[in-house]
């Protein structure tokens, strides 16, 4: 009742350009707007005009906060870090708790607001470019307007450091910055983001088993190890393990020792027989053979072409 009356007092047929709200801000609150000069310079330079940023801003603890649009001219990105909150969109209403992405493409109604009890912590972009509407098809994907990405750190840095790159002055250099820390952090949100409840491997979610299988890098793992801590059958484990990442969990796991091997016959002088005992392959002869397999060059020559 209360979203259907926030959406009302939207003016039909308005239309909203980069419309943040005028909540009051407190001392610790951030909200700025690229000046209509600059933007009209993003909007030509090759290195902006993909994805730039029109508003941003940091809402603490925003009680009161409250938005209702009728249709908006660029899409707009919401991270609640804290809190709770409601939103209405012509997908219906749903409930925004901390973790989750609001992903409000450009022209589509919607009306959100803080809960009373518990109000959110936000971080906010409203954005737009050439390619914007395909980042936004991207990281909604199938799902509706409310993502998960969890309270991540790379998503909260990503946050800041846009907030620092164009609040650093007002040269166009800084606006350019901030555009490319924008798609860096569309990008990042979009690995974090759990899409749908099949994002959610039985009782874990896939970044907790990824943090597993990190884990064990120097051992070995079996399927009923990875089902176990995901309270489901090998089966159902594995079948909702290939629908979330087009892969076999076993065969990923075996992906993620290989990366790890790239990164020691980078960063050390290690024989290839000590990197294979390191990642649990105690044949070096088949940890070469895998290697070959995954990387389609043996461990010696991938470590000579790094180094040339």
């Amino acid at each position: 009742m209360i979203l259907r009356y926030i959406l009302e007092r939207a003016v039909p047929g308005n239309f909203i350009v980069s419309s943040p709200s005028n909540w009051p801000l407190p001392a610790e609150g951030k909200r700025f707007l690229t000046p209509a000069s600059t933007l009209r310079q993003l909007r030509d330079h090759p290195l902006a005009r993909g994805c730039y940023p029109v508003a941003m801003g940091f809402y603490p603890s925003a009680a009161g906060h409250e938005m209702a649009r009728d249709r908006h001219d660029d899409h707009l990105l919401i991270f609640c870090s804290a809190g709770h909150g409601e939103l209405l969109s012509p997908g219906g209403g749903a409930a925004v708790r901390a973790g989750d992405v609001l992903l409000l493409p450009r022209g589509e109604a919607h009306s959100y607001r803080a809960l009373a009890e518990d109000p959110w912590t936000l971080y906010w972009v409203h954005f737009n470019g050439e390619e914007a509407a395909a980042f936004a098809r991207h990281l909604r994907g199938d799902a509706g307007p409310v993502l998960h990405s969890g309270v991540e750190p790379g998503v909260l840095s990503g946050f800041e450091a846009l907030l620092a790159a164009a609040t650093r002055d007002y040269r166009l250099n800084s606006y350019i910055t901030a555009s490319n820390r924008l798609r860096q952090l569309l990008t990042e949100i979009a690995q974090c983001c759990e899409r749908s409840p099949s994002a959610r491997l039985g009782r874990v979610d896939f970044a907790s088993l990824q943090r597993f299988m990190r884990e064990r890098i120097g051992g070995q793992l079996t399927l009923r190890e990875l089902a176990d801590l995901a309270r489901l059958s090998p089966q159902h484990f594995a079948n909702r393990y290939r629908e979330r990442t087009g892969i076999a969990p076993l065969q990923h796991f075996q992906q993620l020792k290989i990366q790890a091997a790239c990164r020691l016959l980078d960063s050390t002088d290690d024989s290839i027989k000590v990197i294979a005992a390191r990642l649990g392959y105690h044949d070096p002869l088949y940890f070469s053979r895998v290697f070959r397999r995954t990387q389609g060059i043996s461990p010696r020559d991938y470590r000579e072409s790094q180094r040339r």
